[in-house]
């Protein structure tokens, strides 16, 4: 786990720009859920409208919606393919996702279509801090 900042951010995931992370698991498929940073900035989560098991999905579109005390977001997928597990823990406890943003409020598990050329955009490694600062910077000067 890496703190930047304030943010956790665990090495071996790979992140979306807007906020959503991917686990490669040991099966190949990929759990998705919404980093430290969305979650923090979010608030208290008070809803989320969970995509469906059998629903495809595409890299970096739209697919759910978070609510919580102060907006209401959006869910964006970081990698494209099928969706064969949702969490529906977090239907009964949105909070999940502000108490263990990268354990029990993870959001769904996907069967990838296209993950060795979409792994390259998402961020990984060395590009997460340089990212997630910029991120931290611009949330700063919208709060003016």
């Amino acid at each position: 786990m890496v703190l930047i900042e304030g943010y956790n951010f665990p090495e071996e995931l790979y992140y979306h720009k807007d906020h959503a992370w991917a686990k490669i698991e040991s099966s190949g498929n990929i759990r998705v859920g919404l980093d430290d940073f969305y979650q923090k900035s979010a608030g208290d989560i008070t809803n989320i409208d969970i995509p469906f098991e059998g629903d495809e999905i595409s890299q970096g579109e739209t697919c759910g919606r978070v609510e919580s005390e102060k907006w209401l977001g959006k869910l964006v997928t970081p990698l494209s393919g099928e969706i064969i597990k949702a969490n529906e823990e977090l239907e009964l406890d949105p909070e999940l996702i502000n108490k263990s943003p990268y354990k029990k409020g993870w959001i769904m598990i996907v069967k990838p279509s296209n993950l060795v050329k979409e792994l390259k955009s998402l961020l990984h490694g060395e590009n997460v801090e340089s990212w997630l600062k910029k991120e931290i910077v611009d949330a700063e000067k919208k709060k003016k």
